[in-house]
């Protein structure tokens, strides 16, 4: 019965759309992510409701119309609206890639819910909120352990930088690139830049940002990921 089109399927279907995105949706939500809870949930829902359509036009009205067709527009509008929660920060970071993708396989877990694949649905529910959460740390021990470093830097004074390049060397790390990124904060004549360290290895990045947040003249520090 729950193959079918039938008022029981539809509202089976809805409930398993708002269960699913929104457990993705509550994971970006305690991130503090620019789409949370509802935006999964209301993303998941139309999905869903786009695959019945395409199914009731297909059962309904008969002929040789097949139901993906509408569907197959969802996984390219949603592409749309996670563009809108991809931003290009101050300091040129780039934040909202993993939400854009979250939404996109949000969409597309709600389109086989609405097609009625909810093995599919629910498995993939369970291994995207994996890749979300768990990968998540993983991909942070990853980046703590590389041997790159690239930092934005905040100098009092162009001196300042003069004396972070010296700092560098008597630590024992080689800087391979630097750039001015002019006046980009609130303190007159200040310079901030962008920095990339090549580290020795096995080497503590939170320990080597501590050390040049001593440095003087630097006044904020922080790692670009």
């Amino acid at each position: 019965m729950l193959y079918e089109l039938n008022l029981a399927s539809v509202c089976f279907r809805l409930f398993l759309a708002i269960v699913c995105g929104g457990i993705i949706g509550l994971e970006r939500g305690w991130k503090k992510r620019p789409a949370g809870l509802r935006t999964h949930i209301l993303v998941c829902i139309g999905a869903t409701l786009t695959m019945m359509t395409g199914q009731y036009v297909r059962d309904f009205f008969g002929g040789t119309s097949d139901p993906a067709r509408i569907g197959a527009q969802v996984v390219t509008g949603v592409g749309f609206l996670g563009a809108g929660t991809i931003m290009l920060t101050g300091k040129h970071q780039v934040k909202g890639l993993t939400t854009a993708a979250g939404l996109w396989a949000s969409a597309c877990m709600g389109l086989c819910i609405g097609i009625g694949f909810y093995m599919g649905a629910i498995v993939g529910c369970i291994f995207i909120f994996i890749a979300t959460t768990l990968l998540h740390r993983i991909d942070r021990f990853v980046m703590a352990s590389s041997k790159v470093l690239e930092l934005y830097i905040d100098f009092n004074d162009s001196a300042a930088v003069t004396r972070f390049m010296d700092e560098i060397k008597q630590l024992n790390l080689q800087l391979t690139k630097i750039q001015n990124v002019g006046e980009q904060n609130q303190l007159a004549g200040s310079v901030g830049v962008f920095a990339t360290l090549k580290l020795p290895s096995k080497s503590n990045h939170r320990e080597i940002i501590s050390k040049i947040k001593m440095i003087e003249g630097v006044y904020y520090v922080e790692e670009i990921y």
